[in-house]
């Protein structure tokens, strides 16, 4: 593997100590036979982010991919899936699962911006808080496009540029504004080491068209109505009336 950015070796350090927490949610995310989507677990049915595109039979790059819940449901749905992420203790959990559902695809240790397969190697390309918050979107976005055969699709999930907005440094997102629109890029988080990547809706929207990319839909999920609970510091009740995430959906040309 090649030498690694210094802020994937951040996240790398962090998601090893996270990945202990994240075991569980990560298996009963296997067990799951529908897809669901973020934090809300919104359903595809709902969402609809897979919308005329036909997973059956096609090969799939999850960039970022944790404990593989996502290529597990595209497996399920008829694709070949393959899964890289750049935190062993994820992928000792995907493994895990894997033996534990009788479900197999590869799994690779690597950075998603840098995939270690030929150009036109796949169909779909996706992530589910994975390279789509962790990595740099100018580098990931492009190495997303370099995989994908023309006519490709790249979809990914990402918090919201207003939940972004709206996040301190520490403590629950606010209804306040407390960061600056122009300039958003990079977050670095102190309490835990972690570095996160958002760049607001313009800019996103530059990076796509600049890879070749033309956007297809922009989905800004909700939470359910029953939602009572706070999910990774965001109330259910900010998250009913502000959508605190957003699915892309863009195709290569």
């Amino acid at each position: 593997m090649d030498a690694l950015p210094e802020y994937a070796v951040k996240n790398r350090e962090a998601w090893t100590s996270f990945s202990v927490g994240f075991a569980e949610p990560g298996r009963r995310a296997w067990t799951q036979p529908e897809i669901t989507w973020g934090v809300w677990e919104v359903p595809e049915t709902k969402a609809r982010a897979f919308e005329g595109i036909d997973l059956a039979g096609k090969d799939v790059i999850e960039l970022g991919c944790g404990t593989a819940y996502f290529s597990a449901w595209m497996a399920r749905a008829g694709a070949r899936p393959v899964g890289i992420d750049v935190t062993p203790a994820q992928l000792a959990n995907a493994r895990a699962y894997q033996a534990e559902f009788g479900l197999e695809f590869p799994l690779l240790e690597g950075n998603a911006e840098a995939v270690p397969y030929p150009d036109a190697s796949f169909d779909v390309a996706i992530s589910e808080y994975g390279a789509s918050l962790w990595c740099d979107p100018d580098r990931w976005i492009a190495e997303a496009s370099r995989l994908l055969r023309p006519g490709g699709w790249l979809v990914f999930l990402r918090n919201s540029t207003i939940q972004t907005l709206c996040m301190p440094d520490s403590g629950e997102v606010s209804e306040r504004l407390v960061r600056d629109w122009f300039g958003l890029r990079r977050l670095d988080w102190e309490d835990d080491g972690s570095v996160e990547f958002h760049v607001p809706t313009g800019e996103m929207i530059r990076v796509l068209r600049s890879n070749g990319f033309e956007i297809d839909a922009l989905i800004e999920l909700q939470a359910p109505p029953e939602a009572s609970e706070t999910k990774f510091f965001v109330k259910a009740e900010w998250a009913k009336r502000w959508p605190s995430e957003e699915v892309w959906r863009a195709r290569k040309k």
